[in-house]
């Protein structure tokens, strides 16, 4: 797994861009030197090697794309979200301004297609179709993270949904692609798809429980930041859905307030969740979506010990124990 991370970092920091103009290829260096652990194009690398493939370097342009696509959503997420970091470094669009975040970030999304345009032809139209079927849904997701902003409720299945279209789809269409390029079949990428996007959804109901309840010394963000700023997290949601009317108040008068206010507003909004048990509820899905994206896994015909890294990686990232 080292091994094929460090291909990656090596093809994504010796990737040639042109001078000038220097607002447009400046910002999109900037962007790509921001690091992070290149969980996403590491993964179309380990699917391709799930099915055999040894050539990694025939799957390197594939998880380029994938890897220049997710940048170019967070340039624009970042903009829409107005956020001022991006791994503890300014956003592209507070460093320049909001046009060139723009344009950078779509410079980045045709970089993708032309990354993908060097994979082997043979799989050329299977490998367009997937990137731009997952690039529509992200795009989707995050609309409908932005029009769930305004609303005063929100279902769980319109939560889980969004949270499938923003942050799974990526995952499962990563490891897809490495299937795709390493010649598996339809039944093989479906698993392998289906594996990712649970793994995903999985992974983003842990972040939204250690948002409220992890470690601020190993958590890396503001704990109780999203709490702080309303976000529709599935805590929140299911708080939402079964809260009973003696505390509706409680809960719309710390919605209505911000933390200058309400100097409480965490720790009130905490034992609220905990009053109701949303944690446990959290906990139980997301070990739910754990549980099925290795059922997918177990169901690939493929030697076990060619799973056991993909296997690590799903467990790492969810700080799951064998």
């Amino acid at each position: 797994m080292q091994h094929l991370q460090q291909l990656v970092i090596e093809a994504i920091e010796t990737s040639q861009f042109p001078e000038t103009p220097t607002h447009l290829y400046d910002p999109i260096r900037y962007i790509l030197t921001l690091g992070g652990k290149r969980v996403r194009p590491v993964l179309t690398l380990m699917a391709a090697e799930l099915f055999g493939m040894q050539e990694m370097e025939e799957i390197i342009p594939a998880a380029k794309a994938v890897e220049f696509f997710h940048n170019f959503s967070l340039i624009h997420d970042d903009l829409m979200d107005k956020a001022p970091l991006r791994r503890g470094k300014t956003t592209v669009h507070e460093k320049w301004d909001a046009n060139i975040a723009i344009l950078s970030g779509d410079g980045l999304l045709v970089k993708a297609y032309e990354e993908i345009s060097k994979c082997n032809p043979v799989y050329l139209p299977a490998t367009l179709r997937i990137l731009s079927k997952v690039a529509m849904e992200v795009c989707e997701g995050q609309q409908l993270d932005m029009d769930y902003e305004s609303r005063a409720s929100l279902r769980m299945s319109e939560y889980l949904e969004m949270i499938r279209l923003k942050t799974s789809v990526l995952l499962g269409g990563a490891l897809q692609l490495g299937a795709i390029l390493s010649g598996a079949n339809e039944q093989q990428q479906k698993l392998i798809y289906d594996f990712g996007e649970n793994v995903g959804l999985a992974f983003q109901l842990q972040d939204d429980i250690l948002d409220a309840y992890g470690d601020p010394d190993t958590f890396g963000k503001i704990v109780g930041g999203d709490i702080i700023i309303n976000k529709k997290t599935f805590l929140l949601v299911k708080l939402m859905e079964v809260i009973e009317e003696e505390d509706l108040p409680l809960m719309q008068h710390l919605l209505n307030s911000t933390v200058d206010v309400v100097p409480t507003k965490v720790e009130d909004m905490l034992r609220l969740y905990d009053k109701y048990q949303v944690r446990k509820s959290a906990d139980e899905l997301k070990d739910s979506y754990t549980q099925r994206a290795f059922k997918k896994m177990e169901a690939l015909d493929v030697p076990n010990e060619r799973k056991a890294a993909l296997i690590l990686l799903a467990n790492h990232l969810l700080v799951r124990q064998q």
